[in-house]
């Protein structure tokens, strides 16, 4: 999602509440819940659902299965990965904000000068494992990935992107 004005344009970032991620954690929870529960039934011998108990494996993939479970229902709970980019013109400052896990540090907040950004660039890698990202160079600094690496974008997409932030805050575009 995109907001801009003359002077501001502000992007945020979804992070780890994706519909995907939402139907794998409920998805393993049952799983891992029937595993328990079949681990269970085979500890108190009594066949509690329809289905040959196998003992103490079934409980630990369903011990296991809660555990991963549990993981990726706290990722949603605090939306890791999930932040903004606020590119300001006005007062000449980029701002990236992403939330991590629980911490001292759980708040990860980058600022940069725009007059500092070198260019926009795309990377391009072809073959089994298409993906494009589009990164923000800054002088004295590492490459900054402006998309998300697992984010899925035709050239097309990519393109129009990088043009348009580009555009904004009038630096050139590479292309890898």
């Amino acid at each position: 999602m995109r907001w801009r004005s003359e002077q501001i344009l502000i992007e945020l970032i979804p992070g780890s509440r994706k519909g995907s991620n939402f139907v794998w954690a409920f998805t393993l929870l049952l799983g891992s819940l029937e595993f328990l529960l079949v681990g269970t039934s085979s500890y108190l011998s009594r066949n509690l659902i329809s289905f040959f108990p196998q003992g103490i494996v079934m409980t630990f993939y369903g011990i296991s299965g809660l555990f991963i479970s549990l993981y990726l229902w706290s990722m949603l709970f605090w939306n890791v990965g999930g932040g903004y980019h606020q590119f300001d013109k006005k007062r000449g400052v980029i701002c990236i904000f992403r939330w991590v896990f629980p911490g001292r540090n759980r708040r990860i907040l980058l600022r940069f000068f725009i007059k500092d950004i070198r260019s926009i660039r795309i990377e391009a890698k072809e073959g089994f494992y298409t993906r494009h990202v589009l990164y923000m160079y800054i002088r004295g600094q590492k490459a900054i990935p402006l998309t998300r690496t697992y984010e899925i974008l035709t050239p097309v997409e990519i393109e129009k992107r990088a043009a348009e932030l580009a555009s904004f805050l009038c630096v050139p575009i590479e292309v890898f």
